[in-house]
């Protein structure tokens, strides 16, 4: 497979100071990219909702790599599915056309596991990715999402625009968000457990009835398979990125309290949604087109982000 070589290429990565942003850095300079030719953008400079910001922010670039999202677990789902809709839609769609519009060389979409249909079968097959409708609680930030992908293969067939459309499974690492009002299962959890063993408290809370199975890809895991896929894969069909090891969040719940030496009791929130039934992802695509495996084991990456929580919680 032929490599692009990052050393000249100018890089810009949206969401480059966030959680997954930095790790996409540090791998791409470990590619060979030079560290002065990588911009980053922040929202607090350029709202990528705004046309004007977006043609901005593309030019003279060659490369972007997309990772700016308004994203959350179910909670901020439920609580604001409209913004979550038009903010993911509106960033990536203008960012496209922005891109496309100034000559740039390569678009890097990274997409979400929340575009399968809520019933896809297990493992996750790209080819599944039309078969149905999201999972009720995440289906408008995955319908969104989903749409850059029809419009980077629309521009590819119309432009010949090179735009590659990633679909990485739930991230999970050290410098994730711990926000209670809008992390995701692993960073929650971790704050839960470890909050309740500050109190002194013998029981936590945990929504659902802990049967849902969730595939976790660490964060610089993550960030290793979009620098590969940035290199080396040039084609229209998405791609999975994951581990293809699959949790039940009542597994996952108990290994992060065994990891934590937590002993106390879990209160099962029945009444609280469950969110999609299962996911766990075929991952062959990425190993045949680019050579991506992940590389960390998954209690290993939990103890990792434990112990880098309770340094800075």
């Amino acid at each position: 497979m032929t490599s692009i070589d990052l050393s000249d290429r100018r890089i810009l990565v949206t969401g480059g100071a966030g959680f997954l942003g930095r790790q996409v850095i540090s791998q791409l300079q470990l590619a060979g990219a030079d560290a002065e030719k990588i911009t980053t953008v922040r929202s607090q400079q350029f709202d990528l909702r705004v046309m004007e910001n977006c043609q901005q922010v593309v030019r003279d670039c060659d490369i972007v790599i997309h990772l700016a999202a308004h994203v959350g677990g179910i909670g901020l789902n439920q609580a604001k599915p409209a913004e979550l809709f038009y903010d993911n839609l509106m960033m990536g769609a203008q960012l496209i056309h922005a891109a496309h519009e100034a000559g740039v060389q390569k678009f890097v979409c990274v997409g979400t596991i929340c575009a399968y249909p809520k019933f896809t079968p297990v493992p996750f097959r790209e080819e599944d990715l039309w078969n149905g409708y999201p999972e009720e609680t995440n289906a408008p930030y995955g319908v969104a999402k989903k749409a850059l992908l029809v419009q980077l293969q629309s521009y590819r067939q119309q432009y010949s625009f090179n735009g590659i459309y990633l679909l990485p499974v739930n991230l999970y690492g050290p410098e994730d968000n711990f926000n209670p009002q809008s992390s995701h299962v692993i960073p929650a959890l971790i704050r839960k457990v470890y909050e309740a063993q500050m109190r002194g408290e013998k029981q936590i809370p945990v929504w659902g009835d802990g049967s849902p199975t969730r595939e976790f890809l660490y964060s610089t895991d993550a960030a290793l398979g979009i620098v590969m896929a940035t290199q080396s894969y040039n084609e229209s069909e998405a791609v999975n990125l994951g581990t293809g090891y699959e949790i039940s969040i009542k597994d996952l719940v108990e290994l992060i309290c065994e990891l934590m030496d937590y002993r106390g009791e879990i209160i099962w929130e029945t009444d609280k949604p469950n969110g999609q039934p299962r996911r766990c992802l075929d991952t062959q695509k990425a190993l045949d087109k680019f050579g991506f495996k992940a590389q960390v084991g998954f209690k290993e990456g939990l103890k990792n982000t434990i112990e880098w929580y309770r340094q800075h919680a």
